[in-house]
């Protein structure tokens, strides 16, 4: 499979690279259909989009979206597939990275294997402006990592009061831990936008009081069955059912996160991307700089 860099947009430039990890305290959140759906919404807004499916051991981005790959993660980092063996093409164009079912070694990544994978990637910075990764749930340490190496997080949280817990607990390591500072709140299978903006809120007043961190309401998707139909077909919601409540809400999710200010300021882990995303920096801090 050959994969093309990514072209110019109309005034000549790159899109600005965007690296985002979609997490969440616990599982049963629909943490993957979010994923799925908002690639193939950026996809359709004309953004090159790899989702990486880091949820290792426990994968299944390709199920869902009802691909097949010769490889996954785990037999890319033990040489058995290439990057370009592995990659798998699903709907509008979305490139996908699997990840491995059921194998256990691969829920313990080596700081070695960490930066192997990062380095893999690397070859692949030309060719992508928009990337998700699928993390595991909770607060084990490739879920820690992973979501420090992206660019901006995600978490997904539903309204009862477990997941509003878990995604505070899982904000709190990142914060104390791992020094980060922002993120994305997505509320998912609510009912309406009142529903949505409390349970933020109530997440918000925790943060407030307890972390000095910056919290962003990224919007909601309502609960909606077309998703759990569309999930049986193999199919993205917003392809399968493009009307769907669920639907419009995903779209207009993916709208805001794209029209907001990327926060890509290079942070101390080692991050995906990182030559193309310090070419940026740099070339942000000119532009910004006075006189």
């Amino acid at each position: 499979m050959t994969l093309n860099p990514t072209e110019p947009n109309a005034t000549g430039a790159r899109s600005r690279l965007r690296v985002f990890a979609v997490t969440s305290g616990k599982g049963g959140v629909g943490k993957t259909s979010i994923v799925t759906n908002l690639a193939v919404c950026f996809a359709k807004l004309g953004r090159k989009v790899l989702i990486i499916d880091a949820d290792l051991g426990l994968a299944n981005v390709d199920i869902m979206l009802g691909l097949t790959s010769r490889g996954n993660i785990h037999t890319l980092l033990s040489g058995e597939h290439t990057l370009d063996e592995v990659l798998v093409e699903g709907p509008c164009g979305v490139m996908v990275l699997p990840a491995s079912s059921g194998i256990y070694e691969v829920t313990h990544l080596s700081s070695e294997q960490r930066i192997a994978l990062l380095s893999q990637l690397d070859t692949l910075e030309d060719v992508f402006d928009t990337v998700l990764i699928d993390t595991g749930a909770g607060i084990a340490s490739n879920v820690m990592y992973f979501n420090a190496a992206a660019q901006e997080i995600i978490v997904v949280v539903t309204p009862d009061n477990t997941s509003v817990a878990d995604a505070y607990a899982l904000i709190k390591v990142l914060t104390q831990n791992f020094g980060e500072k922002y993120f994305h709140i997505l509320l998912n299978m609510v009912q309406n936008e009142f529903e949505a903006i409390n349970t933020f809120k109530k997440i918000e007043r925790a943060a407030a009081k307890f972390l000095n961190i910056s919290l962003d309401y990224a919007g909601f998707v309502v609960r909606d069955d077309h998703i759990r139909k569309a999930a049986n077909l193999q199919k993205p919601m917003v392809e399968h059912t493009p009307a769907a409540p669920a639907a419009r809400s995903i779209r207009y999710v993916a709208e805001s996160l794209l029209a907001a200010c990327g926060r890509s300021s290079m942070k101390g882990t080692p991050q995906f991307f990182w030559k193309r995303l310090l070419v940026e920096e740099q070339t942000n801090s000119f532009h910004e700089a006075p006189g």
